[in-house]
């Protein structure tokens, strides 16, 4: 893996002043003894975020160049487990293609990359090594480690593989979305939908606030999703059992 991107990664998410963003903002769904799940873990912001909440956290994270990192940064922190698996729709083992430039968009999904070719705003994006790595899922992760508060999702174009494996809602969950994989936010709302959710609500980039002015239902979120110009790129959609949790 290249250290350079890595380095790039940890500045870029632990700059100056964003973990008192990612707390106020995380704060709505976590309190002191919750149980968080962050699957795509990446370099950690959100996992010390939600240690910061005071939340258990199980944090997935299949690149062993990053689970490196992330094992510096917990100080062996006894309330953090690391799983260096993949998580999907079934237990086993899946190709990891990784973008050794740019490790935050390493990914389980052929299609994510067939939608980046030549996509506005993913020039120049290159997988350019594959890995083989066990895979888990999510109601597994439920089994060994408990019912989730909140599970954060973000695993490149591979999250309605991953919500197929989840039978039981969890408090609150987000998933991120691309405006280059429509579809896959159309999928993973459709299977939220069918758990129980009733509550959504999104926020772009990582500007780590609403965009709606109020929580809306999943095909008012599809639509959303749908009407959004390309250049918004991505984001995350919040379900929420509970109401309140969306409030602006």
């Amino acid at each position: 893996m290249n250290r350079a991107a890595i380095s790039r990664s940890l500045r870029t998410y632990h700059a100056p002043g964003r973990a008192e963003a990612l707390d106020g903002f995380y704060r709505r769904f976590l309190r002191p003894g919750d149980l968080a799940f962050d699957v795509g873990a990446h370099v950690g912001d959100r996992m010390l975020s939600f240690r910061r909440l005071g939340a258990r956290v199980v944090a997935v994270e299949p690149q062993a160049s990053l689970g490196r990192a992330l094992r510096l940064l917990l100080r062996r922190d006894p309330s953090v487990t690391l799983v260096s698996q993949l998580v999907g729709a079934r237990a086993g083992q899946a190709e990891l293609r990784l973008n050794t430039a740019n490790p935050t968009v390493a990914t389980a999904s052929p299609a994510f990359i067939a939608a980046a070719a030549g996509a506005p705003g993913w020039e120049g994006q290159a997988w350019d090594q594959v890995e083989t790595l066990p895979m888990t899922t999510l109601d597994a992760l439920i089994a060994a480690h408990g019912m989730p508060h909140f599970i954060k999702l973000d695993i490149e174009g591979y999250e309605a593989e991953a919500l197929k494996a989840l039978s039981r809602p969890p408090r609150a969950l987000s998933f991120e979305f691309t405006t280059i994989q429509r579809d896959v936010a159309g999928e993973c709302l459709g299977l939220l939908a069918a758990l129980g959710y009733r509550h959504f609500q999104a926020s772009l980039g990582e500007s780590l606030t609403f965009a709606l002015p109020a929580p809306c239902d999943a095909a008012a979120m599809q639509e959303w999703i749908a009407a959004l110009l390309a250049s918004a790129n991505s984001g995350d959609v919040y379900a929420s059992l509970e109401l309140d949790r969306l409030a602006a």
